[in-house]
């Protein structure tokens, strides 16, 4: 089964947040649903360009698969789209968006202007990275600060799953969770533990394999 029917990615816009594959997680899902749909890859944060994906310069562009930015001065990324969801949305079946910034680390706790999920998202996927279980929050934490807050610990505390559970549910700012980066039976067992002290529907997978 295709990953995302999966996830049960619905037409209109889904938002990605968490940390440890969401431009992964963008580039599979859009060239799965542009196989039979028109697509669009953007953000409301900051990203660098799809590699081997057409840029959009105008709405009728013809194409399945598009991502869409304005750059950032001075810098290779972009940053939202010239146009507002709700014009996007009257011409592109599936916009998929990077709704969260995580600094590279396989975690992410969040402040109040975090994260940057657009109002007509219908549904919102949180990424975890197994593989930093068993580290220091201050190493593989962004954002370390609010997650000790949220767990009532400090950043010296070894990230666990109870931890991360703990995390998710203090902000509550899913629809599902995606356990990524499960390459051996190790992050397997890990993921399987975070999905077992989450109430919500957790996908435990590896995107590395995916795209093989």
């Amino acid at each position: 089964m295709a990953l995302s029917q999966q996830l049960s990615i619905q037409k209109g816009i889904t938002a990605v947040i968490g940390s440890g594959g969401k431009t992964t997680l963008l580039r599979v899902l859009g060239q799965e649903l542009s196989q039979h749909n028109r697509v669009l890859l953007c953000t409301t944060t900051k990203f660098l360009p799809f590699q081997n994906t057409p840029q959009l310069h105008t709405l009728t562009d013809e194409g399945s698969l598009f991502w869409a930015g304005t750059p950032v001065p001075d810098t290779p990324k972009y940053t939202t789209p010239p146009w507002d969801f709700k014009t996007l949305l009257h011409y592109f079946d599936y916009i998929l968006v990077e709704a969260d910034g995580s600094a590279g680390l396989p975690f992410k706790a969040h402040l109040s202007h975090e994260p940057a999920i657009p109002p007509q998202a219908n549904q919102t996927l949180c990424i975890v990275g197994l593989t930093g279980f068993g580290l220091p929050i201050s190493q593989v934490v962004h954002r370390k600060e609010r997650f000790c807050q949220l767990c009532g610990v400090a950043d010296s505390e070894l990230v666990s799953p109870q931890l991360v559970a703990k995390a998710l549910q203090g902000e509550n700012l899913y629809t599902k969770v995606i356990a990524n980066q499960a390459d051996t039976p190790h992050l397997q067992a890990l993921g399987q533990q975070l999905s077992s002290l989450l109430p919500c529907q957790t996908h435990i997978l590896s995107l590395k394999e995916v795209l093989l």
